[in-house]
């Protein structure tokens, strides 16, 4: 298998440093193929922009998702995107390794999201959930917090953390055709003791070695829209 790590943390002793380092080694060690994309190493470009284009198709007005389409069938988006979009396409799983900031994804990792996930190639039109363009490669997403556990949930404070991912896991994964496996989570981390964090470590390396036994999250299906996508009766 091929694996692209997307990791976003500036911090190299970061716990979620420590998550990236152990797939990697896990992994290579059941011998996959594994590429990084440390996005602050890289001084990573979050900002879309005309500047993304070498040449524009409409140089008047700028429709982003258009001129992605038409600057990656040119050869002229910009070499940055390009270099992430082949590590992209190569990869039959992507992992998307981040603290949770705002109840979202940081910045620079929004900002790859946004210039990597390129229209055209993968969605557009009618292509996405199950006939999105990366449709047949798996994404997981390993996630880092503050908060404790009990926090999340149904009544809980902070309410379900599946509502704070929906836009990840859903309107960006799922959508573009990835099959998602369900996250992995490491709760409380600043907090907590070394030993609990020795627990996530092992956890995650269990989960990461038994990735053929996840079942995938279930999203919707074309087949089950009609041509306006409307519902089908059941």
């Amino acid at each position: 298998m091929k694996v692209l790590i997307v990791h976003a943390h500036p911090e190299a002793k970061s716990f979620s440093s420590a998550l990236r380092d152990l797939a990697v080694e896990t992994l290579q060690g059941q011998g996959h193929e594994v590429r990084q994309s440390d996005l602050h190493a890289l001084d990573w470009n979050p900002v879309a922009s005309a500047a993304d284009f070498g040449e524009r198709q409409n140089p008047d007005y700028l429709v982003y998702a258009l001129e992605q389409r038409e600057s990656v069938k040119a050869g002229n988006i910009a070499p940055d995107i390009q270099r992430e979009l082949d590590k992209l396409l190569w990869a039959d799983l992507l992992i998307l390794n981040f603290p949770l900031y705002w109840f979202s994804v940081p910045a620079i990792l929004k900002g790859w999201i946004d210039r990597v996930l390129v229209s055209g190639v993968c969605y557009g039109g009618k292509r996405f959930y199950d006939q999105g363009g990366l449709a047949g490669k798996k994404a997981l997403v390993s996630l880092t917090l503050g908060g404790r556990e009990h926090m999340f949930g149904e009544g809980a404070i902070h309410g379900p953390l599946e509502d704070m991912l929906r836009p990840l896991l859903r309107g960006t994964l799922a959508y573009v055709g990835l099959e998602v496996l369900p996250p992995f989570v490491a709760w409380h981390v600043p907090y907590i003791s070394n030993d609990a964090r020795e627990d996530f470590l092992r956890a995650y390396q269990a989960r990461l070695q038994g990735l053929e036994r996840d079942q995938p999250l279930e999203f919707p299906r074309l087949e089950q829209f009609d041509e306006r996508l409307y519902p089908l009766a059941r």
